[in-house]
């Protein structure tokens, strides 16, 4: 049997010459646009790659360094409580030095700042972002965060973790020569307080909510690649220095139905209005402590303030400084342990003393510690079961957040990434969400769009060094 043939085409059926040159021409065109294409895409995302790699590192770096701060604070509290009353008022003066003379825009928790950059991240303004963000401004937030936490502060490293990161970021972006295929500078700062969340917590889902719910309005589908891969890198980066780890662990969660729904919405909503009510103490605070205009009455501020957490440290103990970590872990860890009815108004004076000094250091950490006390507290007054006890404190943990920073997605998603118990989700949110109703009856904006006014005001009003010596000569 003869084998089959392939059947040719006929003449008829066959390209033209004409035809077969513009096929060739075509196939080329396709292959250097979409080659140019890449290498546009790679060029731009180069960048974004290495500043989120190095955000990774930096972010373990200041953890470790964050928590040998905090357990020298307890040792030698321990050992010789009295010191609280020479070392506190000392580490608190030192801290608001360093940032009043060396880098003002370094002092508090740094969201705010990285808030008021990404506004002003305009042709017009940008140069006034390096008062903000300024490399100088990164060294100064640790270095003064460390030596508060040193003295027994009240504080957290995320909100500094989330400025530095965007200024590791904006720095990346300004090295990158002329002609090289740039995101837009808003986006860079956008991605370096996400990439900067996600490795502070470990969250990365945290840190890509945070973005979408706190830093910025603009559409997610504008930055949504560049924040995405950002958070994977700083985030891997992190879990590899670090390994896997969660930073609350694997708490037993029960949800047994009837009276603890009760008890979260209770907890919701007492503890969003208490957040909501702790960030007017700390605006209230802020704008009191303006009054003092010289130098010496700002430090006899600082050191007023310090000496009151000193004492609060001497009577109280370790408990009442630091970030409030070790607290949540033994509630969500160790049966049946419980914190004094006290500890709750102690901490939350703690963290109004350590913020109002004028320092750095953040208030995320230390509002979860708040929270969980306000929650063990609220189970043990309504008799809620033991059983659904962890449940409660996760709730209060989420809801306090929320008073304080008004974002209920991004509480809820934290909460749940540091401890990765996703049977409980809807609880978190709805937590949230009752939190949020409930702080907003307090105060109808956050305590970053208060703080932020106040940012983008003090960089607006600074002038560029050029045009400041020619209005001089002038």
């Amino acid at each position: 049997m003869p084998e089959a043939t392939e059947k040719q085409p006929s003449p008829e059926e066959q390209p033209s010459f004409y035809q077969r040159v513009l096929s060739v021409i075509d196939q080329r065109i396709v292959r250097s646009l979409y080659s140019a294409r890449v290498r546009r895409t790679v060029l731009q995302s180069l960048p974004f790659w290495i500043a989120s790699l190095l955000t990774g590192i930096v972010a373990v770096a200041y953890e470790r360094v964050f928590v040998w701060a905090e357990e020298t604070s307890f040792t030698w509290l321990r050992a010789q409580p009295l010191l609280a009353f020479v070392l506190t008022p000392l580490a608190f003066l030192l801290a608001w030095l360093l940032c009043r003379q060396l880098a003002p825009a370094a002092r508090g928790s740094g969201i705010p700042q990285v808030m008021a950059a990404i506004e002003l991240s305009t042709p017009v303004n940008y140069r006034k972002t390096g008062w903000l963000l300024g490399m100088r401004v990164a060294v100064v937030k640790v270095l003064s965060s460390v030596v508060l936490l040193l003295g027994g502060g009240v504080i957290g490293r995320e909100g500094p973790t989330i400025q530095v990161s965007a200024a590791i970021f904006r720095a990346i972006n300004r090295l990158q020569p002329v002609g090289w295929p740039q995101l837009s500078r808003q986006i860079a700062l956008i991605t370096g307080g996400a990439a900067g969340l996600a490795a502070a917590f470990n969250t990365p889902l945290g840190g890509i909510v945070f973005v979408v719910e706190e830093l910025t309005q603009t559409h997610i589908t504008h930055f949504r690649t560049a924040v995405f891969t950002a958070v994977i890198i700083a985030g891997l980066t992190a879990q590899g220095l670090l390994g896997p780890y969660l930073y609350l662990g694997y708490p037993s969660v029960v949800m047994s139905g009837g009276m603890v729904w009760l008890g979260v919405g209770t907890v919701a909503v007492v503890c969003g209005m208490a957040g909501a009510l702790f960030a007017k103490s700390l605006l209230w605070l802020n704008g009191y402590r303006k009054q003092f205009r010289t130098l010496g009455a700002q430090a006899g501020w600082v050191a007023a303030c310090g000496l009151l957490l000193g004492g609060l440290a001497y009577w109280i103990g370790a408990d009442s400084v630091g970030t409030g970590k070790p607290i949540i872990n033994r509630l969500l860890f160790q049966n049946n342990y419980h914190t004094p009815w006290y500890l709750a108004a102690v901490r939350w004076v703690g963290m109004a003393l350590s913020y109002s000094s004028g320092a750095a250091g953040g208030i995320f950490a230390t509002s979860l510690s708040v929270g969980s006390i306000m929650g063990d507290g609220i189970a043990r007054l309504i008799r809620i079961p033991n059983t659904d006890h962890n449940l409660i404190v996760l709730v209060s943990m989420v809801s306090f957040l929320t008073g304080v920073v008004r974002s209920p997605f991004t509480a809820a998603i934290l909460v749940l990434e540091m401890t990765d118990r996703h049977s409980v989700i809807f609880q978190l949110l709805l937590g949230g969400m009752l939190a949020q109703g409930a702080a907003s009856l307090v105060d109808p904006e956050s305590f970053y769009e208060h703080l932020k006014a106040g940012f983008l005001s003090e960089a607006l009003a600074r002038q560029p060094k050029a045009a400041a010596a020619a209005a001089s000569k002038s």
